[in-house]
């Protein structure tokens, strides 16, 4: 036996220097594993470092180990459609992280047209007496049309979003005349074709309180809602949350 291994029963002491060689790392880079007690040692009445053998074999058999297993699955980039960015001219709900995670649970953006939803933008109509109504989701580009009444796009830029509005708030969002409201006037949903100048809108939240968009309609002309209409409104943004909720 070498004077690095010194006797004892089954386990020899060794030195740093011998246990380095057996590692197959530098003897600094040994000496800091000991140091830190990854590789349990002791110090002689001289001040040296030794360490047995059965440390150092279980150690290279933990690096063996680590070698030999499979490297984790790549971790999917996230959707940049339903990260965070920051809001350029509209307000951003505090939970807007989670908030865009709960959209993205629900499977809807870019999703057929679907008859429950397309009845309670036709009926939001008819209780209003508004020409147009959607049922919108918000992600963090885009404001998405699950369903529309009298309105020809199907999405807009998250920033055009009167919707943006109305998520951040528990009551309905109504706007009597947009072309005079500092928040909308410049909107090209108001300067151009579509010409919008009174919106309300209902926030459509998830079982957790998540707002995902809302049940709005619009109309070309000022106008307000009378009591017993936001009513109506309410009501059927109910059934459209629960018709959500289903999804989650």
């Amino acid at each position: 036996m070498s004077s690095s291994l010194q006797a004892g029963a089954d386990d020899p002491v060794l030195t740093t220097a011998a246990a380095a060689r057996l590692l197959g790392v530098a003897v600094s880079t040994t000496q800091l594993w000991l140091e830190s007690g990854a590789l349990p040692s002791w110090k002689t009445p001289g001040g040296h470092r030794r360490v047995r053998l059965s440390a150092v074999m279980q150690l290279l058999a933990a690096k063996a180990d680590r070698a030999a297993a499979p490297p984790p699955p790549p971790t999917a980039p996230a959707d940049p459609e339903f990260t965070p960015v920051p809001a350029h001219g509209y307000p951003q709900p505090l939970d807007e992280r989670a908030r865009l995670a709960a959209v993205e649970a629900t499977g809807l953006v870019d999703s057929a047209p679907e008859p429950v939803f397309d009845r309670l933008t036709w009926l939001a109509t008819q209780v209003t007496d508004c020409p147009m109504a959607l049922i919108t989701l918000l992600t963090s580009r885009r404001q998405w049309f699950k369903s529309r009444i009298g309105v020809d796009l199907t999405e807009t830029p998250r920033d055009w979003a009167f919707c943006s509005h109305a998520i951040v708030r528990e009551a309905p969002l109504m706007v009597q005349d947009a072309a005079r409201d500092a928040r909308f006037a410049a909107n090209p949903l108001v300067t151009g074709p579509v010409q919008v100048r009174f919106y309300a809108g209902v926030p459509l939240r998830d079982a957790n309180g998540h707002a995902l968009g809302t049940l709005c309609v619009l109309d070309r002309e000022p106008r307000r809602l009378r009591g017993r209409e936001i009513e109506a409104l309410r009501e059927l943004a109910a059934i459209a949350t629960e018709e959500l909720r289903r999804r989650t």
